[in-house]
């Protein structure tokens, strides 16, 4: 929610320097914000998929651990069927 109202603050500031004269300061301020919200951008989705990234290897290593699991099961399946005949 802070980056939205970031970048609503950001396009008011824009349309209202773009109201006053156009100079040298108000091209750098400009600049300055359009720089700014894409590096949020770029930081929001830099954090987006490394999110991603991190729960694709939970999953990953969940399955890992349940195929482990069942493996162990099968292992003591077969110990108890020649222990029990």
């Amino acid at each position: 929610m802070k980056k939205v109202a970031i970048v609503t603050v950001a396009v008011l500031a824009l349309g209202l320097a773009a109201c006053n004269k156009n100079n040298a300061e108000n091209n750098a301020a400009n600049e300055t914000a359009v720089e700014n919200n894409a590096s949020a951008d770029v930081n929001a989705a830099t954090n987006d998929s490394v999110n991603a990234a991190d729960n694709a290897l939970n999953t990953a290593s969940n399955a890992v651990s349940n195929a482990g699991n069942a493996v162990g099961n099968a292992q003591s399946a077969v110990s108890n069927a020649t222990t029990n005949k």
